[in-house]
Order: structure tokens, then sequence, then C-alpha cells
């Protein structure tokens, strides 16, 4: 039984600009129109989002989607459980990251997610949704709450993949850019990042990293790490076979 995560830097699926990642995704199920539950929590439940995904992976990629609102109709554990465990596929959709993992954790949806992992669910998401399978990740969510006065923040994942992700790398919030902060960051606090730009994902199977999917050409992936005082962003480049994630936070030997 494979394990898949699918880590989306960013995109428009509205313009169907992630579709050669969304491809590989239902590709993942080894279904031809496989079930796939979108979880809105941190966009708050948009009815918009929910509308676009049901166009996009629905009529155009031709899945049996369905919706996971946790917040507008406040759903059972029961029903939680039952969604969860229905879905090839779970797609977490962008927004609020701080917010969606409070929520989740306190719905019990984290443990029901890691168990759909083991169980072999694809699992996959854009921004905070491509967040949250990591230890922890570079968010904007403050933004939400005072969109004149907020600062990036670190916010705690569900911890199956390691390191700390950005996703929007090349792009910036309310002027802000992420790649200046994200390396500060990582300056500050140490250990190794996972950058992902918009347009671009990166697949790990079974525990290790697979591949980075790209849509758009000049999309890129990259460690980011501290060296010898300064920090180094490195691209991660397509490996011949499965590399353990570990292969992805280790820091390069001194030269």
């Amino acid at each position: 039984m494979t394990k898949a995560i699918v880590a989306i830097g960013g995109g428009n699926i509205k313009t169907r600009g992630t579709a050669a990642i969304d491809r590989e995704i239902i590709w993942l199920s080894r279904k031809k129109n496989p079930k796939l539950l979108f979880i809105p929590t941190a966009s708050s439940d948009s009815e918009v989002y929910w509308s676009h995904i049901r166009e996009y992976f629905g009529k155009f990629l031709k899945c049996k989607t369905d919706v996971l609102f946790l917040i507008k109709e406040q759903p059972s554990r029961e029903q939680i459980r039952s969604k969860i465990s229905a879905a090839d596929i779970i797609y977490v959709g962008g927004g609020n990251t701080l917010m969606m993992m409070r929520i989740w954790r306190r719905l019990g949806v984290d443990k029901l997610l890691i168990s759909a992992y083991e169980k072999g669910t694809v699992l996959s998401g854009i921004s905070a949704g491509s967040i949250c399978w990591f230890d922890s990740g570079h968010s904007d969510s403050m933004s939400f709450y005072n969109p004149r006065k907020w600062k990036y923040v670190k916010v705690k994942g569900l911890g199956l993949i390691n390191g700390t992700h950005c996703p929007h790398y090349n792009s910036m919030t309310l002027g802000i850019p992420r790649r200046k902060h994200f390396r500060q960051m990582i300056r500050k606090t140490g250990g190794v990042g996972i950058a992902i730009e918009n347009n671009c994902a990166i697949e790990f199977i079974d525990g290790r990293f697979y591949k980075v999917i790209s849509s758009k050409s000049y999309s890129r992936a990259y460690r980011v790490y501290k060296s010898g005082g300064e920090v180094v962003a490195e691209q991660i480049r397509q490996q011949k076979k499965l590399a353990p994630i570990e292969s992805l936070n280790r820091h390069p030997r001194p030269t």
C-alpha cells in the first residue's frame, strides 16, 4: 500500500495553473474517477472556493468531489470520520493555517488525517494545505487578523514530513516578500526549510522524497539552511530513485 503526499507551493486552479500537479495527484490514487474530499477550513469554509473545486476537480478532472465544512456545518465526530475514511484523495485548501490547525486539533481531524495517510489515502493541498503536512510552516496567518500590522509566523503542522515549509516562496503577502522573511526565519531558528514556489510541488512516497513537479517551466523548490553563518537556498533536484525525506533535511558536509 503506497502512502503519498503532494505539497503544492501555490497556484490558481481557476486558470488551471496547477493542472500537471493535480493530474499527478489523481494518478496516485490509482483510480479513474477517485473520490476527492476538499477541506476548506483555512478559508473559513468558503462556498466560492468549494464551487471552484467542484468545477475544476469534478467537471474538468473527473473526480467525485465532496466537501468537509467544519465551521459552518459543525459536523459530528462520526460524520467527520466517515467523510475522511471514504476519500481516495484529500485536498486541503489555502488560507489561515493557524486557525485551521487549531480547529483540526480541537475536533480530532489531525489524528483522522494521519490515520487516513497510514491507510493509503493520497494527501495533498496548496499553501496552508501544503504547510499542514510538515513539522511546521512559514505562515501569513496573522495577516487575516490585522492586515495593517502583522508578521509571518511559524505554525506547527501534522509532522508527516520533516522540516519547516514555506509555500509561495517566489511571492509575497500584502507586499511583504516570503523569500526574504523565510531566510530570516531559518537564520534565526536553524534547521532546514523546504521552500516551494507557486506552480510547483514536491511529491513524497512512502515517507521518502520522490520528485519535484512543476506546472510551469520556471517553478522551483529549494532547501534553505544555514552554512558557515550564511543562509543558503539550494534547488532541489530530481532523484533517480526514492530518497529518504532526511536527504532534504540534512546539512551538506563542509568542503
